[in-house]
């Protein structure tokens, strides 16, 4: 702000009887346009007055978005060639000849806040999953196959080699480029315990040596760099969670107790806001409030947050559950628990964490986080909050689709409309707060991308004849939805109708699955497959993943997949069901509904307990493209009476206009012939 500007803030603030000065507001605004959506959200204003005057309102308003006009600014002067030498003249200064720059902040999140995206500020590239490798006289940039067209538009082939980050990993490069005597440098924040260990492997086994540095190069050289974001923590009222944190904490220090551990530090932010009830807005699409915490036997529990962004609200809630410290104490009392045996998390606990403990001469056990599988279970209050979400979101999907078949019919939607109008859609429900990740709208072609990501350049239109897959979810205070339909734009192929009718039938077989207590998803995996098999096919994701309950739409530990997995299925657990087929260069098809594991009275004779799954997700299936000729009577059976739940479900929410289409799109299905 100007001089006058800032004295005209001050007095709003003194008038308002604020403590704080204009300085300590400009802080928080830049934390809040750190944050998800913080350039046009509004609710952080009562972290600095309650009930602020309708001037002081619109003057930190003001502010915001002229902060916001400096950083985007800031974000004009992309020159990555001059950005790669300035990090080899600031790692030869230190003494080191490489660094490593993963895709990932310091509780490896899915989502990142924009302070972390330190590898889009170095190479340009921008997607979800990524790693660069800088060396002296070379560099990498690994990616996985979803990026492969995307890291040749963004990243200059005459500064980084493209490597898969599967195939091709980074471990295998250092070894291919590192020379004996070298040292590999890496931010031990950024990498969890196992990854450094591969990493320090891979160096010694050429006989370098890999080293933890103090500051991040890239934080030190990104003088634009975002500040650390202060989304609004908010308390999720015991109506939504189900039940107390006192019960919560005394959980898990019973589970701490059975696995001989004194204490846990919680770096899964998912874990924090489970065990204390509360919800950030910190990263995109996850309502999430990043920190730290340490839960010890007794069940008490310390929280290393950033005060600035705990509303009044959220600071009462807590009262009696957790002490509020600071992230800067972290440090000290990581130090003060030499005694103790401690467990970090096998997925999101940083390398910085373990050593912090070993200096202390604490005994670090590393395994999976002891909130994971409490926090999969839903109880009885997070069940029925999703089932109430979907069916408000089944509504939206109906209403989408009615304006998807008039309106493209013509082939005048693109993706980005197609999109946009969705969310457009689901923004209506007071309840809703985000999407749960980034829509995929797939039209032919791009639908074989099973998480393509639509841009300007890979945008195109729904075309007559071609099918379109959207997966697109919401972020509800009730529930977290995911669904995928795939419809066609006029008339399908014989091999269109084939291939979805196959991806159905393993997406029955799924829903319909009865199976002993003790089953993994790993064991179920093949139902969903079968059809596929039969014909030589396959598809090369999961068939399902974990869903919190307004927290993460991909949440461990469950899964149905091919790969291992020794977690079993058990009651309340919420997983995607959604099996697909993809022709590259042609379209993908994929039908995703959620269910829920249940217990369900056994077959007349059982000798043992027994599950099932409870579908959450009612939507029309898109008839127009089902071959009833391939299905059984049973796989039938179960479509029309899926469909029959569908109509029922909404009859008396829909207009005439909408109640009209839905009946068409949920007719019975029957065999030509007998």
């Amino acid at each position: 702000m100007t001089i006058s500007g800032d004295a005209q803030l001050a007095t709003l603030l003194e008038r308002d009887k604020v403590r704080k000065d204009v300085s300590a507001i400009i802080d928080l605004i830049d934390g809040v346009l750190a944050a998800a959506d913080g350039d046009t959200r509004t609710d952080w204003i009562d972290l600095i007055a309650p009930s602020p005057s309708d001037e002081l309102t619109s003057a930190l308003l003001a502010l915001r978005d002229e902060r916001k006009g400096l950083f985007k600014e800031a974000k004009d002067d992309f020159d990555p060639a001059e950005r790669v030498a300035a990090l080899r003249t600031y790692l030869a200064a230190k003494g080191v000849d490489g660094f490593i720059v993963p895709r990932a902040d310091e509780h490896q999140g899915e989502n990142v806040p924009a302070r972390a995206e330190r590898l889009a500020w170095l190479t340009g590239f921008t997607g979800s999953a990524g790693a660069a490798v800088v060396l002296g006289d070379k560099a990498a940039v690994f990616i996985d196959g979803r990026y492969t067209i995307q890291v040749r538009q963004q990243v200059n082939r005459d500064l980084f080699e493209y490597r898969h980050l599967v195939d091709e990993p980074v471990v295998g490069w250092l070894h291919d480029n590192l020379k004996t005597g070298q040292k590999m440098a890496y931010d031990p924040w950024l990498h969890t315990v196992q990854q450094a260990a591969h990493l320090r492997s891979a160096c010694e086994g050429v006989g370098a040596e890999l080293v933890a540095i103090d500051t991040n190069p890239i934080d030190a050289l990104w003088h634009a760099q975002p500040a650390m974001p202060l989304g609004p923590v908010r308390p999720h009222p015991i109506e939504y969670a189900g039940k107390s944190t006192a019960d919560k904490r005394v959980q898990i220090a019973d589970a701490l107790s059975r696995i001989s551990c004194d204490s846990a530090i919680l770096s899964a932010p998912d874990s924090i806001a489970w065990l204390l009830n509360i919800r950030g807005a910190d990263v995109p699409q996850t309502p999430l409030a990043l920190g730290y915490a340490i839960i010890n036997g007794d069940a008490s529990v310390e929280l290393f947050i950033d005060d600035r962004k705990v509303a009044p609200e959220t600071v009462n809630w807590l009262k009696g559950e957790a002490t509020l410290r600071a992230p800067g104490e972290l440090s000290a009392a990581l130090k003060a628990m030499g005694n103790q045996s401690v467990r970090l998390d096998e997925a999101t606990a940083s390398d910085w964490l373990r050593m912090q403990l070993s200096t202390a001469g604490a005994t670090v056990r590393v395994g999976r986080d002891p909130i994971a599988l409490p926090k999969a279970c839903k109880n009885d209050v997070e069940l029925e909050g999703s089932r109430k979400a979907h069916k408000r979101d089944g509504e939206k999907i109906i209403r989408y689709f009615k304006w998807l078949d008039e309106a493209a019919a013509d082939g005048s939607i693109d993706e980005r409309v197609a999109a946009d109008k969705l969310l457009s859609l689901r923004a209506e429900d007071p309840l809703f707060r985000d999407s749960s990740f980034e829509t995929i709208p797939g039209s032919g072609p791009n639908g074989a991308l099973c998480h393509y990501r639509n841009t300007p350049e890979s945008n195109r239109n729904l075309t007559p004849g071609e099918i379109f897959l959207i997966d697109s979810g919401g972020q509800y205070v009730d529930g977290t939805t995911d669904i995928t339909r795939t419809t066609v734009i006029g008339d399908p192929s014989q091999e269109h109708r084939d291939r979805f009718t196959r991806v159905l039938k393993g997406h029955i077989a799924l829903a319909r699955a009865i199976f002993p207590v003790g089953t993994t998803g790993q064991q179920l995996d093949t139902l969903a497959r079968m059809p596929l098999w039969e014909v030589g096919l396959d598809f090369d994701h999961g068939t399902g993943h974990g869903v919190g309950s307004y927290l993460g739409v991909h949440e461990g530990p469950q899964r149905i997949s091919k790969a291992a997995n020794k977690i079993a299925l058990k009651p309340g657990m919420i997983l995607s069901n959604e099996p697909g087929f993809y022709k590259e260069g042609e379209y993908g098809i994929r039908i995703e509904n959620l269910i829920a594991v249940t217990e369900i009275d056994g077959p007349v004779g059982a000798d043992r307990k027994m599950l099932g799954f409870e579908t959450l997700t009612f939507s029309p299936i898109e008839r127009k493209l089902i071959d009833p000729e391939l299905m059984n009577a049973d796989e039938l059976q179960w479509l029309n009476d899926y469909h029959a739940q569908v109509y029922a479900l909404y009859a008396d929410d829909l207009d005439e206009d909408h109640l009209e289409w839905l009946q068409k799109a949920t007719a019975p299905i029957k065999k030509k012939r007998a």
